[in-house]
Parts: C-alpha cells; sequence; structure tokens
C-alpha cells in the first residue's frame, strides 16, 4: 500500500518493525527534574515493573540503585545519566512494547497525582503484563482542584477515551472491573502521573494520526475499485450523510432499507445482525485473515464451513458472503482434504506415555532371614523394570558391603542405569551406597514399599 506505515503501535519498513515514537514520547521526553533522589526511585520502579523483558537489567541499572542504599551519598554521576538513557531506549523498544493480539483482553494501568495523570494500555502473555501504549497527560486548573477520588477516576475516563479504538467491542467495554492498586504496585501508571511536564502526545505533521476523521470516508466512493471495502457506502453515510450519486430509486429503496441495520462508532462501522448481536463489518485481507484463524489457527479445528463462520460470527466479525468464503476456504484446505471429517481417534492421547528404555530402572530388594543353606541366609533380588528381567544373589548377611558388591556386578553386565529403586533399609540407606550411586552417575530413589516385590 505505502512504503512505510504505522499498524498499531508499530512502524513498517524497509527495516523491519520498528515501535512507532508517537505511542513511546512520553518515554523518551523523560528528564530528570528535582528532588533527584524521589524521581530516580520513581523511574527506577517503573523499569523495573518490566525488568524480565529487559536483558541485563540489574547490571544496567547498578549506578542508580546503588544511590538508593543506606549511608550511600547520592552523587548523579556520569555512570548513573549513562543507566537512566540506557533503561529508557530499553523500556521503548521491543520487545517491551507489543502490537495488540485482538483474542486477548485488554488493560489499562492507571493513576493520578495532584497535577498530571498517567495511563498504560496492555496485555497479558503468559500472567506477564505487556505494555502496547504509553499516555499521560496534564490537569486544568479546575481538574487539579478535583478530590482525590474524583482525580482517580479522571484518570480512568481518560485511559478509556485515549485508547478507546483499541478497546471497543472488547470485554473492557461492557464487562469490566476496576481494581484500586497501591501506588507501589501500579508503577508504570504512577510514575507517568507524577511527571512535572509530561508530553501531551500532540501529532506533529510527520506523524500518523490515529484518528479516523470523517471527511476521509468520502474519498472511497468508487464502486468499480476492488479494494474499497463492501460496506463504504454505509459508512459514508453514517458518519458524513453522504449519499452516493447515481442510484435508481429502487437501489435507493433498498439502500434506505438496509443502512438501518448499520451504525458507525468511529472508526469502525457495526451492523445489528438477525440475531440481535452487534457484530464489526470487515472486508479485504482482514476478512480472510480473522477466517483462516478461526478454520486452522490454533483454535481453530479445522471444522467444516458452517461451524467455521459460526466462529467468526461468535468472534463479533460479519461480513456477507462468510459461508460462501468459508466453504471455498475448507476445500482449498490441504488438511482438511486428506484427512476428511475429524473422529475420536484423530483425538490426542490423554494420559502421557512414560518413555523409558530397556535397563534404565531397577528395582531391589532384600529377602530374609531364611533358614541357612550352606551358611546363606539373604537373598538379594533386582528385578528390571521393563523386561522384568530378575537378577537374585544368596548372601550370608545383610550389611551394605554385600549390596554394593552386588550392583557393581550387575551394572558391569547390563551398564549403569538410570534409577534404582528401592525400600528404605538400612543396607541401601547409607553413605557407603550413596557414593556407589553417585559414582556411576544413578539416582537413587526410595519408596516406602516395594510392590513389585510381591
Amino acid at each position: 500500500m505505502v512504503k512505510e506505515g504505522i499498524v498499531l503501535g508499530h512502524k513498517i519498513s524497509k527495516n523491519g518493525i520498528e515501535v512507532d515514537k508517537a505511542k513511546v514520547d512520553v518515554i523518551a521526553k523523560l528528564h530528570l527534574s528535582t528532588p533527584l533522589k524521589a524521581v530516580v526511585r520513581s523511574f527506577l520502579g517503573h523499569a523495573g515493573f518490566y525488568r524480565r523483558f529487559i536483558k541485563d537489567f540489574s547490571k544496567i541499572s547498578r549506578p542508580m540503585t546503588h544511590l538508593l542504599e543506606k549511608n550511600t551519598p547520592f552523587i548523579f554521576s556520569d555512570d548513573c545519566i549513562q543507566a537512566f538513557q540506557t533503561l529508557k531506549k530499553k523500556l521503548t523498544e521491543a520487545p517491551i512494547l507489543i502490537a495488540p493480539d485482538w483474542d486477548l483482553p485488554f488493560e489499562l494501568m492507571c493513576d493520578a497525582s495532584d497535577f498530571a495523570i498517567g495511563a498504560v494500555l496492555g496485555q497479558r502473555h503468559e500472567k506477564h503484563f505487556r505494555p502496547i501504549h504509553y499516555a499521560s497527560k496534564t490537569m486544568n486548573e479546575a481538574e487539579s482542584h478535583y478530590t482525590t477520588t474524583e482525580k482517580e477516576m479522571l484518570a480512568v475516563v481518560y485511559a478509556f477515551e485515549k485508547f478507546r479504538s483499541y478497546l471497543i467491542l472488547n470485554k473492557s467495554v461492557f464487562d469490566f472491573n476496576v481494581i484500586d492498586t497501591k501506588g507501589a504496585e501500579n508503577l508504570a501508571a504512577d510514575h507517568l502521573s507524577r511527571l512535572e511536564n509530561p508530553y501531551e502526545n500532540v501529532l506533529d505533521p510527520k506523524e500518523v494520526n490515529e484518528k479516523f476523521p470523517l471527511e476521509t470516508l468520502n474519498m472511497v466512493t468508487s464502486r468499480s475499485d476492488s479494494s474499497t471495502p463492501w460496506f463504504a457506502d454505509y459508512a459514508n453515510y453514517h458518519a458524513g450523510n453522504f449519499i452516493v450519486k447515481g442510484m435508481s430509486s429502487q437501489q435507493k429503496n433498498k439502500f434506505f432499507k438496509d443502512v438501518k441495520h448499520y451504525f458507525w462508532d468511529d472508526p469502525y462501522l457495526f451492523k445489528i445482525c438477525a440475531d440481535q448481536m452487534i457484530r464489526r463489518c470487515v472486508a479485504g485481507q482482514e476478512a480472510v485473515d480473522i477466517l483462516t484463524a478461526c478454520h486452522s489457527g490454533p483454535t481453530g479445528g479445522h471444522y467444516g464451513a458452517n461451524y467455521t463462520a459460526k466462529k467468526v460470527f461468535d468472534s463479533g466479525f460479519y461480513w456477507p458472503t462468510i459461508y460462501k468464503d468459508a466453504h471455498d476456504l475448507v476445500t482449498r484446505c490441504d488438511t482438511c482434504q486428506r484427512q476428511g471429517k475429524i473422529s475420536q481417534r484423530d483425538e490426542m492421547p490423554q494420559n502421557s506415555i512414560q518413555v523409558c528404555e530397556i535397563f534404565d530402572v531397577w528395582g531391589i530388594d532384600l529377602m530374609g532371614p531364611f533358614p541357612s543353606s550352606r551358611g546363606n541366609k539373604y537373598i538379594l533380588v533386582a528385578v528390571n523394570y521393563l523386561s522384568k528381567w530378575v537378577e537374585a544373589k544368596a548372601l550370608t548377611t545383610n550389611d551394605a558391603r554385600v549390596a554394593c558388591k552386588f550392583l557393581k556386578s550387575l551394572f558391569a553386565r547390563f551398564g549403569a542405569p538410570r534409577f534404582i529403586i528401592s525400600d528404605r533399609g538400612t543396607h541401601f540407606c547409607n553413605d557407603q551406597f550413596a557414593k556407589v550411586m553417585l559414582k556411576y552417575g544413578v539416582t537413587h530413589r526410595v519408596s516406602p514399599t516395594n510392590k513389585w516385590a510381591s
């Protein structure tokens, strides 16, 4: 489409995927102010919140963390300045700032101080919070006189307005939880809300505006252009009260009959479907990607056309040719054509399979005393768990020495196993036996009873 473009927080260019600077200017423009010690503590709390994504975080931040130690003179050296600049750079580049995953719920972290508001939009990946967008703004004179509770709620309202295009049709809009968190635990938003002159995120002419001006809708009116979305006429009508010229009376009647089922919520068009569910209208490559994800994605399952279309509807999307497109996709899917219908025998086994090589695991036990036979009163038995091969030896005594001698002979013929399993007898649980196990690299497992002996 273009040589360079901005897509949801990341810049696509000839150099690959980069972070959009408009999303991180509030961090990139951070500066040191007074009181310096409080600023350092707040900044380290913010950066430390993402420490798991910053390689060598402890090493980089050491000059600054050293200043906060007890009985340490606070001297902000050149090493501290270098650490501050390095951490700022790390906070504004991948892998910390991520692109949104529309299959996951969004989280907003908000906070307010006496003079400013801070917010972070993010998602949790493997239980770890990852930021998508930083934002902060200074309160006006009226807002600065709000009560503490009103300021906190103002931060929530600001965050929802700022990130509205991300949250539309997401769980956060219709069913969301507000959790009150201490500033010490809400480090990122707390730090942004306490900047004296936070960057206002005002876009300059070189940056790409996330807003979708209504005037631009009037530009997509060419019916002959294959790249024009099928819903362009409905969007133009609701967003800008614009009607395509040249329609016949019959076309106009059909248009006004259909358009009442749609509504515009910047920057998307939605349809109230026959089941009274509201779904977002999509077209082109976006529709293809959604259909592919519902059919052959990680949770797709390669189901038939009707069920795949149902999954698209359940995900909250709509376009008029969805059933036809789903049928075409299934007929072209190589996996579906090879395996046919999925049956129970195609399911993955529910129980894990224990992998065990022959002579890897031996169980040993010492039995007796028995009536003396040629001076022998005990029998030492070893059974291989996989092959059930049995080795036995008659013994005159039951001490650790004869048990170790027996095992050395066993190892010489069958090789050193991975595990030896025995009961808690003193002839097996002693220092001499442990040294032999360590020498041959064998793990000794102790069980309360030896069921294999029965």
